[in-house]
């Protein structure tokens, strides 16, 4: 059996543990990712519709496919996955995170699988997936490089890996911690540590050491007139990033 690096950090997992009443609260210390699903969703549909055969058109056009949502927290994603068609897994190594996404899934009447464990748990049981949502989660484990590998060796031949983080650049300290930390109050302080922010370069070798080739690649930008998030060519803070194995 291959064994997969652990990535865990117990630090972070102590800290959204600490928020796992939030989560479904668009006014609460997660709402900017309430305001930021949309732009996930968009590209996430379009990305798979698109690159597996399927008709964007259809009411559930993910039927048949197997997804991963990594870090999945209250279930933010795992719910419009179901919604469109998928078996949808969700793991998150946070009990409290799990059962609010597992009492919201049922009061919404969604069968989703919800796991306390990490991808390395998946993984070592050979567990494999047609679409893996890494979103807003590399940035949080200890090792960034072991998780790539660990995620990509539980992506079927052909599969799509989708990441979405916030590069490491001045702008972003600027704008991620202290914007939205500390100015604006978006997230709790202490939510991101910059030095674990990762570049668009680092993460394509990563994907590309483990046979996944970048098919698409966006930055994410707010417009505080209209207060949404836009895609955008501007990767210096928040960006997103589409793979395909094989």
């Amino acid at each position: 059996m291959t064994a997969f690096a652990p990535s865990l950090d117990p630090s972070e997992v102590e800290k959204f543990s600490k928020m796992a009443a939030e989560w479904w609260n668009p006014k609460g210390k997660f709402g900017v990712l309430h305001v930021f699903n949309p732009v996930r969703l968009q590209f996430i549909k379009e990305q798979v519709t698109a690159r597996l055969g399927r008709d964007p058109l259809e009411r559930r056009p993910f039927a048949g496919l197997r997804f991963l949502d990594i870090g999945c927290g209250g279930g933010l994603l795992s719910e419009p996955m179901s919604r469109l068609g998928a078996a949808v897994t969700g793991v998150d190594p946070s009990e409290k995170n799990i059962k609010t996404a597992s009492v919201h899934r049922d009061e919404m009447g969604l069968a989703i699988d919800y796991r306390v464990g990490t991808a390395e748990d998946l993984a070592a049981a050979g567990e494999d997936f047609d679409v893996i949502l890494n979103m807003e989660v590399i940035e949080h484990v200890a090792d960034p490089k072991a998780f790539t590998a660990t995620c990509a060796a539980m992506l079927k031949p052909g599969g799509l890996m989708f990441v979405a983080t916030i590069n490491r650049t001045l702008k972003s300290f600027g704008l991620a911690i202290i914007g939205a930390e500390y100015v604006l109050g978006w997230l709790p302080k202490g939510t991101h540590q910059w030095e674990k922010f990762i570049t668009p370069t680092e993460l394509e070798g990563w994907l590309g050491e483990n046979g996944l080739s970048v098919k698409e690649a966006h930055g994410v930008t707010y417009a505080p007139f209209s207060r949404q998030w836009r895609v955008s060519r501007d990767r210096d803070v928040n960006y997103m990033v589409v793979a395909q194995k094989g």
